[in-house]
């Protein structure tokens, strides 16, 4: 049966949710990044993309599939044997989210849309989300969410090379090496509890991959470190992000960061590959 079945019924409305930006979450992710000191306290804006450690859902045990994934969700779309894949994202930055403030986000489905990839069918879902303080927006985000029914073939190395480490030679660098603990002090701070973040036995049985599978999210927060520490007079106005291939934990990485006029490009590399993530933020004038 086609994909575009199981969705002609699907239209989830919108949703809204609030969430006090406790400094808390703000300081653990800095623990996290082993940064001296909390990046921001009240009253201080929040660096892009750290709201994503608010506004979270916690299901209920029982609500959760075999990999961990709440087995039904809003903007979930129906599909058999569902396999979730984050590819990528774009946020507009009108002003800054205050720590500290009570803040409000909706929630929409922007749009669906199915493609034939390589291995069958695939579900492109872009998820809309607001977010404002005080009545005034802040900040506008895009996330696109790939899903596919069944498993692909993997592509995967058939081991992790905890060793070998990428050569960049762009002028912005963070070097970072995720070993398990980070990945699971980070799916605590983000309610994420896919399985393929901290059980090694199911991602190399069930996955097929060599194994723990660092975050897209985490990807995407360290290249945007880069402009956070090199640039910080510097305010971001817009930004995209591509997630392309799978880093594993035990690799060495490195955001690498080439600054413009007025914007960067980011990636991550591995000695595998130069391009497993890739971003772009746009500065204000």
């Amino acid at each position: 049966m086609q994909l575009s079945t199981y969705l002609e019924s699907w239209t989830p409305g919108p949703v809204t949710d609030g969430d006090p930006l406790p400094a808390g979450p703000v300081a653990a992710l800095s623990a996290v990044l082993d940064l001296p000191g909390t990046v921001a306290e009240d009253g201080d804006p929040l660096p892009p993309l750290w709201h994503w450690l608010y506004f979270l859902h916690w299901p209920a045990q029982r609500e959760l599939g075999a990999d961990g994934h709440p087995s039904r969700g809003h903007f979930l779309p129906p599909l058999p044997d569902r396999q979730r894949m984050w590819a990528g994202g774009r946020c507009e930055i009108t002003e800054p989210l205050r720590l500290g403030e009570p803040a409000e986000r909706v929630s929409s489905l922007a749009s669906v849309t199915v493609k034939q990839g390589r291995t069958g069918e695939m579900v492109f879902v872009t998820e809309r989300r607001e977010v404002r303080q005080h009545g005034r927006l802040r900040l506008v985000e895009e996330q696109d969410i790939v899903y596919r029914s069944g498993r692909g073939a993997s592509q995967h190395p058939s081991v992790v090379d905890e060793f070998a480490s990428p050569r960049p030679d762009t002028p912005w660098q963070l070097a970072l090496r995720p070993d398990p603990a980070v990945l699971f002090r980070f799916s605590a701070l983000t309610a994420n509890a896919h399985r393929i973040h901290y059980d090694a036995p199911y991602c190399r049985d069930e996955e097929g991959y060599p194994g723990l599978v660092v975050h897209g999210p985490l990807l995407a927060l360290l290249m945007l470190e880069l402009p956070r520490r090199n640039a910080p007079a510097r305010r971001v106005r817009s930004l995209s992000y591509r997630l392309h291939r799978p880093v594993f934990a035990g690799e060495h990485l490195a955001a690498c960061g080439t600054p413009g006029d007025d914007r960067a490009a980011l990636r991550i590399a591995t000695h595998r590959e130069e391009r497993h993530a890739t971003a772009e933020v746009v500065f204000s004038g």
